[in-house]
This record gives C-alpha cells, structure tokens and sequence, in this order.
C-alpha cells in the first residue's frame, strides 16, 4: 500500500509538470506571437505617418508648380487622383501599390520642374522639395524597419514548432512594403 501510493503520487506530479510545461511553452510562444504582430502594425503605423506627411506636401508642391506650368494638366490630375487613391487605402497592400503609382506620379512632376528653370529657383519650391526630400528619407527609414520587423515576425510564425500554434490561432504573414516594377526606373528628363 505505501509504495503504491508514492508511485501514484510520483506519476501525478509527473503528469502535472508536463501539463505545466506545455501550458508554459503554449502561453509564451502565444504571447510572442501577439508581441510580434503589434510590432508589424506599429511598424506599419509608423509607415502611414510618413506617407501622410507626404500627402499632405503634395498639395503645395502641385500649386507651386502648377502657377509656372499650367499647361501640363494631365501630370497635375495624374498626382492628384495618385494621392487620393494611396490615402483612400484600406489596407497595407493596398497602399503599397498605390504609393508606388504615387512615386511613379511624382517622378513625372519633377520632369516638368526640370523645364521650367525659374521655378527650380523659386524659394517656395525650394522649400517644399526640400520638406519632400526629407519626408521621401524618413519614409525610407520606416519602410526599411517595417520591413525588418515583417521579416521577424514571418520567421518566428514559420519557425517548428511556433508555426503549429500560429496555425491554431490564425496568425497570417505579414506582406513586405516592396516597391513595385514602375516605380524603381528613374524618370527621364528630357530638355525641350
């Protein structure tokens, strides 16, 4: 009878420090995961305000240029209707291609400066492209981190046996902020 009871005892604390042990190694791969995801949307959230900086240059920049080239309408609808469709994105997908289209936009407007030499010399212009230089070096700064930080966390979920429990509670990859095919030719500037 004694020895019975000290195996049953012994097999009890064995079964509840297993059971401790899975639940230990479930909970904080879980909450690794839920660290890692709201790393991935504040990373994202830290994109969208650099991008919302430079919607909201966007607008100036167009006028200035606007008031020495108002001939080239359809670049200055192109920018617009750009913009309004990266800031109108639902989704990080969404305003990755969309902000490339904005790029691409971007990229014609400039040609257009580079014909009007007056206005490269005009202070106002100089400062907005100046404002918009610096916003397009910060929004790469934060591509670059999100961009880490999506490389992290796609990793831990993929990692054995962390993708088990990923798949359980439906944690999905997280999409890199890759600039699309048009966007990474450089505009050609041609004197009239």
């Amino acid at each position: 009878m004694g020895k019975a009871k000290i195996y049953i005892i012994i097999a009890v604390i064995v079964v509840l420090i297993i059971i401790m042990s899975i639940y230990s190694f479930f909970k904080n791969t879980y909450n690794q995961l839920v660290i890692f995801d709201e790393g991935v949307k504040t990373a994202w959230a830290q994109v969208e305000n650099q991008l919302q900086r430079r919607y909201d240059l966007i607008p100036n920049l167009v006028e200035t240029v606007k008031g020495y080239a108002s001939h080239e309408k359809e670049t200055f609808i192109d920018v617009a209707n750009a913009r309004s469709r990266a800031a109108g994105a639902n989704s990080p997908q969404e305003a990755m291609e969309a902000n490339s289209a904005l790029a691409s936009a971007l990229g014609r407007l400039m040609v257009i400066v580079e014909r009007y030499p007056e206005l490269k010399a005009n202070q106002n212009f100089i400062r907005l492209q100046d404002e918009l230089a610096g916003t397009e070096n910060r929004l790469s700064v934060e591509r670059r981190r999100y961009n880490e930080t999506v490389r992290t966390y796609n990793q831990k979920i993929r990692s054995f046996p962390v993708n088990m429990i990923a798949g359980m509670f439906e944690f999905e990859r997280a999409n890199l902020f890759e600039v699309a095919g048009e966007a990474k030719q450089a505009p050609k500037v041609e004197f009239e």
